[in-house]
């Protein structure tokens, strides 16, 4: 009886156990996450103004010529004071920067002054900085009280 007993040890054991594998996992698997939600990029990335001691001397009148895109607390979006609906966003902001570029020499700046409500969707300012960029101008400014 002793004989058949030994016999049965030295066989080679076929389960295996996978608990600590699996600890392991989770365990990397948390760790990769947490390190996912700290290397998201922004939204979007605006490069910030040099640091300048004297401030920038600015006429009234190229306020006036500057392009300004102004949003409600209902949405309603303005391009230089006429209402476009968002459905006519995109070719209205093109047509704004292409006359603003095409009227440069009476004193036109493309640069989008974006003046948003606090209640504004944060969707629709996206709408409108990426028709900007479509429209092949960067130069988007928020303007804050």
């Amino acid at each position: 009886m002793g004989l058949t007993q030994a016999a049965q040890e030295t066989e080679v054991m076929a389960e295996i156990n996978i608990t600590p594998f699996c600890d392991v996992l989770l365990v990397l698997l948390i760790i990769f996450m947490i390190l996912a939600a700290l290397a998201a990029p922004p939204g979007f990335q605006k490069e910030l103004p040099k640091k300048n001691d004297q401030p920038q001397k600015i006429q009234q009148s190229q306020l006036k010529h500057q392009i300004t895109v102004e949003v409600n607390a209902t949405n309603r979006i303005f391009i230089d004071g006429k209402v476009v609906p968002i459905s006519n966003l995109y070719p209205a902001m093109s047509d704004a920067v292409a006359f603003h570029k095409a009227h440069a020499a009476q004193g036109f700046l493309t640069h989008i002054s974006l003046i948003a409500d606090a209640a504004a969707s944060y969707n629709t300012i996206i709408k409108i900085l990426d028709a900007a960029r479509q429209a092949g101008d960067d130069d988007v400014g928020f303007v804050t009280q």
